[in-house]
This record gives C-alpha cells, sequence and structure tokens, in this order.
C-alpha cells in the first residue's frame, strides 16, 4: 500500500507595493510592465529534487552451505586417491583409478563450485541485478520502483541456518533470489529500498509535470 501526501491549497494576498502578477516589488528603477524574473520562468527543472546516487547495498550468492558435500567429497578423493594409487599390482589399475579420481573432482568438486560463483544476486538502491551462467553468461534486472510486493519463503532446512528463497513480485511475474543467507534482514531491505525508490519516482515524476 502506497502513501500518498494530502496538499492544501492557500491563497496568499499580495501586500502593498507588491507586484499584482507574481506578488513580489517591482525592482526599484525598473519602468512600468516589467518584473523580477519569477522562479516558474526557470521551467520546471528547476525545483526538481536531485535524485541519490546509485550505491551497491549487497550481493550475495546461495548459502554456503551449497559446498559441504564438494569440500567432504575432495578431502575423501585426495585421502583414498593419495593412499591407494600406486598401490596396485597392475599399471592400468593404477591409472584407472587416477583416472576416477580425476573425474570425481572434476564433476563432484569443480562443477558445483564454479556452478555456485556463476550466480549471485547484486542489490543497489534502484534496482536487484541477477547473473547466471558461467562459459554463457546471463544477466537480468528489476527495479525496485516496479516491484509491488517481496515475499520470503523458509523450509525446515533453511531455517536451521537462517537462509530462504526471496520472490519479487513485478505484476503478475515474480523472480525469485535463491536459498539466500539471513533472508530475514534482506527481506526488510528490500521491502524499504522498493518504497524508496518508488516514492522517489513519484516524486520526480510530479516535479516534471
Amino acid at each position: 500500500m502506497r502513501r500518498t501526501r494530502n496538499t492544501q491549497e492557500t491563497t496568499v494576498l499580495p501586500s502593498q507595493g507588491a507586484d499584482p502578477v507574481f506578488g513580489g516589488p517591482a525592482e526599484p528603477g525598473a519602468p512600468a510592465g516589467t518584473h523580477p524574473a519569477h522562479p516558474a520562468a526557470a521551467g520546471p527543472q528547476a525545483g526538481a529534487a536531485p535524485q541519490q546516487p546509485e550505491e551497491i547495498v549487497v550481493r550475495v550468492r546461495r548459502h554456503g552451505r551449497h559446498l559441504t558435500l564438494p569440500v567432504l567429497l575432495l578431502f575423501l578423493v585426495a585421502g583414498f586417491g593419495g593412499f591407494f594409487i600406486g598401490t596396485f599390482p597392475e599399471p592400468w589399475m593404477n591409472l584407472a583409478a587416477a583416472g576416477g579420481a580425476a573425474a570425481l573432482i572434476a564433476f563432484g568438486v569443480i562443477g558445483p563450485v564454479l556452478g555456485w560463483l556463476a550466480r549471485r544476486a547484486v542489490v543497489t538502491t534502484r534496482r536487484v541485478i541477477l547473473h547466471h551462467g558461467f562459459f554463457v553468461r546471463h544477466r537480468s534486472e528489476i527495479s525496485l520502483a516496479r516491484v509491488r510486493e517481496v515475499r520470503s519463503k523458509q523450509n525446515p532446512i533453511q531455517r536451521m541456518w537462517g537462509s530462504g528463497d526471496i520472490d519479487l513480485l513485478v505484476g503478475a511475474e515474480a523472480t525469485r533470489i535463491p536459498d539466500t543467507p539471513g533472508v530475514k534482514l534482506l527481506h526488510v531491505a528490500l521491502q524499504e529500498l522498493s518504497e524508496r525508490s518508488y516514492d522517489e519516482q513519484v516524486r520526480a515524476t510530479a516535479f516534471g509535470l
């Protein structure tokens, strides 16, 4: 729900000696029919409040617990591989063990770590920028002024770690920031930034009229 400010119209009567059109005194020595410059003559942008520069609030990735299994697998493969590789009687057995260890590290350790690094969200004072993809990079932006509602959801495991999913509703579509750490604080921050960005956009539009 957006808050609107009530405005009250006030009529100010000109004082004696004031200019009948602009309500201000005429400059001394000025000929009749001339008036000092009026603030409205400078154009609609004269009274517009300058917008604050955009700043990065936070950069987030999925919760770090997603790296627990890859790290454990790395230690297990390194331990067992260092112990067994080279002890088999046949050379091809040692090569097969080394190849299996390398495959486990590539698909079970390096792949998940790169996938975790390739997905992140950047929250600024005006928008949310989502990055994903490692070899082919994808980027999408959401203006916080257009966000209608901010929702968060936690399953039991996420609740234990203080993480959760955040959905940004823009019209009928929802964009998700998955399993972000500190979900409660980020939810409040996004809600406040959305309201502030909307109010700034409304003020800028009103001054531009």
